[in-house]
């Protein structure tokens, strides 16, 4: 049985984010990645120059400061989803 999928996630095309939020976007960033990789290292993936899902090696199982800016930027990107999620849905979000 085929089963069709078709993603809808919620538009936040229309929120801005305040420039104050930049050093969390940053923060969510760095986090993103390190649950990424220590999910994969449980999962027994480690370090390789190439990716090889064989032999699970990913050459992005290093620390953020390392990371590709491409990879960096994907990691921003989710931060930034999230946040503009939170603001359509009525949250702020303010530091203490």
């Amino acid at each position: 049985m085929k089963r069709s999928y078709l993603p809808r996630p919620l538009d936040v095309s229309d929120v801005d984010l305040p420039d104050e939020l930049d050093d969390l976007v940053e923060l969510m960033a760095r986090n993103v990645h390190e649950v990424w990789a220590q999910n994969r290292i449980e999962q027994g993936w480690t370090y390789g120059k190439e990716r090889d899902d064989v032999h699970r090696t990913h050459p992005c199982l290093v620390s953020y400061d390392e990371l590709p800016e491409v990879e960096k930027e994907y990691d921003r990107d989710t931060a930034v989803g999230t946040l503009k999620f939170i603001h359509k849905q009525g949250f702020k979000i303010t530091k203490e």
